[in-house]
């Protein structure tokens, strides 16, 4: 288990260090929080790169200051799975992973839909229609203009015993579909070619093969040809 992440802010509410494990960081920059962030994740500079479909200079100049707010800001965000807020002005929570909790309206208000709908959402732009939610609820972090809601059905995602990142029955995810392309790891939820199947599971990629990975181990893998509809960028659960 990792030691938890102590913030220190200055007084314009800017993170100007983070501690990880007794060490202190400076944070001030993109470029500072980018290496930080990308320490946590375990990746080399080239393999930020690859996975955000930049340059390996391009991280090593961001890195060293050579370069302030890059144009691939979002995509090497989304590489590193921290809030493009983050990123680009430190605040905020960095990790776009973590669970969301019951919280203040920072985000705005996005639809709680069905299984449905959400499968729609992979053959349009915006099918979204006012008035067909079955509710509207806070989003309490970073999103795209065409993020929804959905509640979790089944116990495909419940992990086992232990692991905080689960997502049990009745929980809700908020999935953005403007995310762009997952990487090995991300939650989706993904739609079934030829079917109108939707699911919720975990994106796997290695060696060209894609497929989608169940939480709970008494469910199997699912290795068919899938559309992804959007990245889960966060959780609410009763209780």
């Amino acid at each position: 288990m990792g030691v938890p992440i102590c913030h220190v802010r200055d007084f314009a509410r800017t993170t100007n260090v983070m501690q990880w494990g007794g060490l202190i960081t400076s944070v001030k920059t993109i470029g500072e929080r980018i290496k930080w962030a990308r320490a946590q994740r375990g990746l080399t500079q080239g393999g930020l790169a690859a996975a955000a479909k930049v340059s390996t200079s391009t991280i090593g100049n961001l890195e060293s200051g050579l370069r302030e707010k890059p144009r691939e800001l979002n995509a090497i965000a989304h590489a590193l799975r921290a809030a493009p807020a983050w990123v680009e002005t430190g605040r905020g929570e960095w990790d776009a992973t973590s669970n969301v909790e019951a919280g203040p309206d920072r985000g705005g208000l996005v639809p709680l839909v069905s299984w449905v709908q959400a499968g729609d959402w992979c053959e349009a732009s915006d099918p979204f229609q006012p008035g067909d939610a079955e509710r509207w609820m806070p989003c309490p972090v970073a999103h795209g203009p065409h993020t929804y809601a959905l509640r979790v059905k089944g116990d495909s995602m419940t992990a086992p015993h232990g692991n905080s990142r689960t997502y049990p029955e009745g929980c809700m995810v908020y999935v953005d579909p403007d995310r762009g392309s997952p990487i090995n790891g991300d939650r989706v939820v993904a739609k079934l070619r030829g079917t109108d199947e939707v699911t919720f599971k975990v994106y796997k990629e290695e060696d060209g093969r894609k497929w989608l990975m169940p939480l709970n181990p008494a469910h199997l893998p699912i290795r068919d040809e899938f559309t992804v509809c959007g990245i889960i960028i966060g959780k609410w659960e009763d209780g």
